[in-house]
């Protein structure tokens, strides 16, 4: 088991929640678009957003997949932020 399942089971248990209610892929897929696409600080936040929606009741895949296109298209709606230039995909 690597040092980050150990990780997720003993979080998972501190917390009360079942393991198989953290879906590892997805999270970590959505922070990673966030990431690239948007702002590195902005991954675990939103990740920390989706578990809000997700405890009111919004499904994890469709919060998921509403973050993710949304990140997607970041750059492209929000051309310049703190001063970075927008770099065109080539």
């Amino acid at each position: 088991m690597s040092v980050l399942e150990d990780w997720i089971n003993a979080a998972s248990l501190e917390l009360g929640l079942e393991r198989g209610d953290v879906d590892q892929g997805l999270v970590l897929d959505l922070a990673r678009d966030v990431a690239h696409n948007v702002a590195r600080p902005g991954a675990p936040l939103t990740a920390y957003l989706l578990g809000l929606a997700v405890g009111r009741g919004v499904p994890a895949r469709d919060a998921a997949a509403r973050l993710t296109e949304m990140a997607e298209g970041w750059r492209a709606e929000v051309p310049e932020q703190a001063g970075e230039p927008v770099l065109d995909d080539v």
